[in-house]
Order: structure tokens, then sequence, then C-alpha cells
């Protein structure tokens, strides 16, 4: 699933290319993908047919597009998408060449003409089309709310209006506004293993299976470890080592184990080749040589190093 790198990374490549274009055209191929919309296709297509993208934003694993009228003036909507499990919103130009294909993948490529299931045709001829293979993901339009703290709704938002269908998502370690201690507080007032609070999205977002193991092997704490047993500094510690990571993985365009995630224009992103747990059974531990180890956890694969993070 792409984790917060990985959709700041598509972000990022939207915004250039979609804010301040009008959208003249919905296609939609499989109506599966818009479940989410209050009304079905007709309400889809009446919203945005003819409205204008003002800003592309984001939330954790939440994007959305604010929406204006022909005059400019905000519809007081924004079109939210959700990538799922194998979502990608993928830009594409007239006379532009495909993009290489993703090679040394470990599964399944999404093809860009068998799974798209939605397109947006825009004013200057490109189109964002929404490829889905496992069909998890998906577009809705959602009503904007005044975000509860009053600080820009999220990355790239101009101001405090944020889409009711994120409201219930916490902010992300890389958004300005998260207050870090906070939410070491949070994760230190419950009993669950540390690795199930850090995918609890209304805890902190953005976290997945990937950058969790990443953080808890950086600040040298084992998954399972309660909240509860957590100092205030190993808490903030962990929440460092995850917003560090995130960082790292962005500079290089996020992680691709597989052509299952890539960019705006279909190119993987390079992380994996930089990860030091996740993935890495078998493998000697990057800081102290032992033996790397994979467990089921929570229904999830959980990589440690089992000297450096020992049981406490």
């Amino acid at each position: 699933m792409p984790e917060l790198p990985e959709v700041e990374v598509v972000r990022r490549g939207l915004e250039p290319r979609t804010v301040g274009r009008t959208i003249t055209a919905l296609e939609l191929l499989d109506p599966r993908i818009i479940r989410r919309q209050h009304g079905g296709e007709d309400r889809l297509r009446a919203a945005l047919v003819g409205s204008r993208l003002t800003a592309v934003a984001r939330r954790g694993k939440f994007l959305w597009w604010r929406l204006a009228d022909a005059d400019g003036a905000e519809t007081g909507e924004a079109l939210m998408g959700h990538l799922g499990m194998s979502g990608q919103l993928r830009m594409s130009t007239p006379g532009a060449l495909p993009a290489p294909a993703v090679t040394g993948s470990e599964g399944p490529a999404s093809d860009p003409l068998r799974h798209r299931r939605l397109s947006l045709h825009l004013d200057d001829g490109a189109r964002v089309d929404l490829v889905d293979q496992r069909l998890f993901g998906g577009l809705w339009t959602s009503p904007l709310l005044e975000a509860a703290d009053g600080a820009l709704a999220g990355v790239g938002s101009p101001d405090a209006l944020l889409p009711e269908g994120a409201a219930h998502i916490a902010r992300d370690l890389l958004d300005p506004a998260a207050d870090l201690p906070a939410i070491a507080r949070a994760l230190r007032g419950r009993r669950s293993a540390v690795k199930t609070l850090l995918l609890n999205q209304e805890i902190v977002s953005g976290i997945g299976n990937i950058y969790a193991d990443e953080a808890l092997w950086a600040a040298r704490t084992r998954y399972d470890t309660p909240g509860t047993a957590l100092s205030q500094r190993r808490a903030l510690a962990i929440l460092r080592a995850a917003r560090e990571v995130m960082e790292r993985a962005l500079e290089v365009g996020g992680t691709s184990f597989d052509a299952l995630y890539v960019n705006v224009d279909g190119r993987s992103g390079y992380f994996a080749r930089s990860l030091s747990a996740y993935g890495r059974e078998g493998e000697p531990c990057p800081r102290c040589g032992s033996t790397m180890r994979r467990v089921m956890h929570g229904g999830r694969s959980s990589h440690y190093c089992p000297r450096c993070q020992r049981r406490r």
C-alpha cells in the first residue's frame, strides 16, 4: 500500500499539472471506484465537470483537490482520493511518450489500460487517470469543514478547511502543525503494541507497515512493546525516527517493491534499496550483524532485529 511518502510524491506530481486547470469531462469506466460517492455518478459529474482545481492537498494517505466554479468562487467541496492497496494517479499528455516499464518488480504490474477505472479530462488536453488493480482506492466529493485546531488542513492546503471525509484522520509527521509531544503522550496512554499504535490513523496518520518497521528499528524498540511501557523520550524518538525515514524516502520518490506503486509519470521510487528492517528477514542487521527476523503480529509482518530490539 502506498504510505505517506508515496502519496506525497503523487501530490507533488499533480500540483503543477492540475492546479488552475478546469475539468472538461469525467470518464467513468468502473462504477466501483466511486462507491463512496453520495448520489453516485450523476452527483460526481455535476460537481466536477466545469469546475476548476485550485489546490491539491494531503493529510496522511488522503489526497484532495479544492474545487471552484468557472468564476473562481470556491464551491465548498473537495474531490477526495485514496489510493488503497494498489491505486495510482497517472498523468497523460497528448503526444507524450509512455514512461519506461518498472523493472525488477516483485509483484504484478498494474496495467494502465486494463486497470484504468476513471479519468478526469482537463482543459489543456491532459488527463488524470485513476488506475487501480485491486479496487480498494477511489475518488469522491466531500464538503469542507474547519479543522478542529484551526491550523492549515494539510500539506498543500491554503487554509484550515478540511474535507469531511478526512476529519477523523490525525495529522501526519510531515505536517508542520503536527504536535509531536502530544502524539507521544497519546502513544503512551494506550496498552496496545507500539506498532499497532503507529498504524492507527486516528493517532498519527500516514504510517504503514514499511515505515513503522523502519522507525522502530531506528529507535531500537521492539514491535510489541506496549505503549504504556514507553517513556516520553522513547516515544518521541520513535516519532522522530519515523519522520526522518519518511523524509529520506520522499527524496528518492518513495518505496516501490513492485509496479503497483509508481508516481504520476509511471516511474518507481528507489527507497527500497535503503531499507534497514522491512523485507530483510534472514539478512544481517545493518547495525549489529544479527540475523533479522520476521513475525506475524496483528495480521501483518513485522521485521526486527532480536539483538537491537530486545523485549523490555
